[in-house]
């Protein structure tokens, strides 16, 4: 989009977003950007013309003539969310404000390697495109999937129980394969950053227990990934040290742990175990919140709030200070992984967050 140039014009589209269907003026624009009326004017008419904003009708102001208000056109632009799972493929089209347009679901086999995912990804994205609104502007393509892996690079590392995937390069893969920017991210994080964009908290911790657990951090209102894209793997932590291996090589983490009480049928054990490590969580960031998703939670939601609630208060209560950790299921349902991912594109455009892509040679 080459309306997206420069930090100003992505300050205006957020003002922009968040504005909804009500829309904003240019002076209320330049009050809060902290830009002049002349470059504000400068912006939205380039935004206009581009077609990524539109009026939204008039606004009766103090004095003078009533005041014409700008709106974010949301059909302007549109973004690709993908959730590769380690058994299943989730894949969101999304426009500028986030919503879902289209959405396709279908299995997916990591077992079987990685030119088989890509080839099923590629085949998921182009299938949204064909189903997306006619004349779209290309997107970009958000890829989410179990860490750990190398952000910046888009390279996977070992995923717990796949290590044939180790120094895949996937962003680059993928790039090629679709001729589109790619961004790649650990699920955790995809679905963090998307409901720390929605307001969730201003620090919380997503934990995401599907196939495997691991967390996505928010400190301070911003996605803490880590120097090597190595926070939030979660599931790793020791528990018991004479407990049970796990994929990872160790014994007595909390992902062997859970798993093998989901395994049993036992689910209140298994929310008891993360709620444990969730308190140690808790004690060791000081956070303000905790959001429970993944296939795994979302099939017993209200048992895991209440089992991991008791155990993270109590650990709460004997920290003293009177303070509340709340622990909640996420925002999002099964969608909320590619729906933050679909983010990982969208977010730098409105001057949110910095993603490093791949942008295939023509």
């Amino acid at each position: 989009m080459p309306a997206l140039r420069g930090h100003n014009a992505a300050l205006v589209l957020d003002l922009l977003r968040s504005a909804g269907e009500a829309g904003i003026s240019r002076l209320e624009l330049a009050e809060r950007t902290g830009l002049t009326p002349q470059a504000v004017s400068k912006i939205t008419a380039r935004l206009r013309a581009e077609g990524l904003a539109a009026e939204a009708g008039r606004r009766a102001s103090t004095g003078g003539k009533p005041r014409t208000v700008l709106r974010l056109v949301p059909e302007a632009g549109h973004a690709v969310g993908l959730h590769l799972d380690r058994d299943a493929l989730t894949a969101v089209l999304v426009d500028l404000t986030g919503a879902v347009v289209a959405e396709r679901r279908a299995p997916l086999a990591f077992a079987e390697g990685a030119d088989a995912v890509v080839d099923a990804a590629a085949e998921a994205v182009r299938g949204l495109l064909g189903a997306g609104p006619r004349g779209m502007a290309p997107p970009g393509v958000g890829v989410a999937l179990p860490g750990p892996l190398d952000h910046a690079r888009g390279v996977l590392r070992r995923v717990t129980g796949f290590p044939g995937w180790d120094g895949f390069p996937l962003r680059d893969a993928l790039a090629a394969k679709l001729g589109l920017p790619v961004a790649v991210d650990k699920d955790t994080n995809a679905a963090a950053l998307g409901m720390a964009l929605a307001g969730a908290a201003d620090s919380f911790a997503y934990l995401h227990l599907g196939t495997g657990l691991g967390a996505g951090l928010v400190l301070g209102g911003s996605l803490h990934r880590g120097a090597r894209t190595g926070a939030g793997e979660f599931g790793h932590q020791v528990l018991r040290l004479d407990g049970p291996p796990c994929a990872c090589g160790d014994r007595g983490c909390v992902e062997a742990l859970c798993l093998a009480a989901v395994a049993a049928g036992d689910l209140a054990e298994a929310a008891r175990v993360l709620g444990t490590a969730a308190g140690n969580l808790v004690g060791l960031l000081d956070i303000d919140r905790v959001l429970l998703g993944g296939r795994t939670v979302l099939a017993a939601g209200d048992l895991f709030v209440r089992g991991v609630g008791a155990v993270v208060a109590e650990r709460v209560r004997r920290g003293g200070g009177g303070a509340e950790v709340s622990v909640a299921r996420a925002p999002g349902g099964e969608r909320a992984v590619a729906e933050g991912a679909a983010q990982l594109i969208l977010a730098p455009l409105f001057g949110r967050a910095a993603t490093p892509f791949t942008v295939p040679h023509s």
